[in-house]
């Protein structure tokens, strides 16, 4: 069991990446429907528990994880046994636990790659992880201010179906659109608490880009002279 959690853990940061590039790109290649019902849903929850193997060195944190992920699913198999209407307090409590359990997954992540003093691979790929973690991070938020706000976003890609599974594509372009700090303007904030998150998640994106990043490209091109005069 241990070596398998040592080589599960030395992956880390590779699974984390697949599962995001499949919840983000994974309507492209499988028909919307089917992809939407029933691997959104399963990819969200893969996508939690990869998160917990990436805080699994600390313990507290990681059983601070499992629990909001059990808290969760406990709240969604209520709601299917019960056949009870999935109301917006619901949403915001499901919305919140994936919100915490990204803040804390991509803190860790931030750390880890931060502490590395050879740059490799997996320092590469985690770093790829962590800044699209931010995005998702940014959509949590977002969506969270839309059940909260009525009409706090508009646009034409804004619809009202804030299903987990139903993937609000419109909050989650807007998110990774802010992020990237494109703006093209087809989606706004429209209320002063909306317009502060996006403030908010657009110079995140910055730092990470000219601190982490930075830090990151300097620490490998420093191992690479160190390499070159041996």
């Amino acid at each position: 069991m241990k070596l398998k959690h040592s080589f599960l853990y030395e992956i880390r940061f590779e699974l984390y990446l697949c599962i995001q590039l499949i919840v983000l790109f994974g309507s492209l290649v499988v028909p919307i429907q089917l992809f939407n019902t029933i691997l959104l849903p399963l990819f969200f929850s893969l996508g939690a528990l990869a998160g917990v193997l990436i805080v699994s060195k600390n313990r507290k944190t990681m059983w601070f994880c499992i629990g909001l992920f059990l808290i969760s699913i406990i709240i969604l198999s209520g709601l299917l046994i019960l056949q009870e209407p999935d109301n917006t307090r619901n949403k915001l409590i499901r919305f919140f636990i994936y919100f915490i359990i990204n803040i804390v997954v991509t803190w860790h992540i931030i750390k880890q790659v931060w502490k590395e003093k050879v740059v490799d691979r997996k320092v590469i790929v985690g770093l790829i992880a962590g800044y699209i973690s931010l995005g998702f991070v940014g959509f949590y938020l977002f969506v969270a201010i839309d059940l909260l706000y009525v009409d706090a976003f508009t646009g034409v890609y804004i619809h009202q179906d804030l299903d987990l599974k139903h993937l609000n594509d419109g909050l989650l372009y807007y998110s990774f659109i802010t992020l990237l700090t494109i703006g093209y303007g087809d989606i706004v904030p429209a209320i002063p608490i909306a317009q502060k998150a996006t403030i908010l998640i657009g110079l995140i994106g910055q730092f990470y880009v000219t601190i982490v990043t930075a830090i990151i490209v300097t620490k490998y091109i420093n191992y690479s002279i160190l390499n070159m005069d041996k």
